[in-house]
């Protein structure tokens, strides 16, 4: 990269999102806002060229904060050697009817535990953005014996 940070296209942002499967919600319950991590897969509808955002939950905070304020905030991140990328989206969320939670059969969301997880929520992007740094860590010169 001939700059230490680069802006990743729209293109960029949802390929980097494919990639990947763990990512973290940030969402409103009552006066707080909370974050937690998901597994998730991506839904793109080809009629409509729409990417979302598809995941299971339980009852509990989540499930109740999309629920009372859709409003969310999602990010994925990567460490890779000398290079980080990330990406940050932004958009609404919403438990899926039952005549609709089939999409998630159709995409590659797997449960990490073996917990159940009946309700499907959808995360529809208004906004989705990334970046991609190249790690100088100008610290590690700093500090004798540091991690390099």
């Amino acid at each position: 990269m001939d700059e230490p940070v680069r802006h990743l296209s729209t293109a960029e942002c949802w390929a980097f999102l494919r990639e990947h499967e763990l990512g973290r919600m940030a969402y409103h319950l009552l006066d707080e806002v909370h974050i937690a991590p998901i597994n998730y897969a991506i839904d793109h509808d080809p009629v409509t060229g729409r990417h979302s955002l598809l995941f299971r939950t339980a009852e509990g905070s989540k499930l109740l904060g999309v629920v009372m304020n859709a409003d969310v905030a999602f990010e994925v991140d990567q460490v890779d050697g000398e290079h980080a990328t990330s990406v940050v989206l932004h958009g609404r969320g919403r438990r899926l009817e039952e005549d609709e939670e089939h999409r998630a059969e159709n995409v590659p969301l797997h449960p990490w535990v073996d917990t159940p997880k009946w309700n499907v929520v959808e995360i529809e992007v208004t906004e989705i953005s990334g970046r991609a740094f190249d790690l100088s860590r100008p610290w590690q010169h700093m500090i004798p014996d540091a991690p390099r």
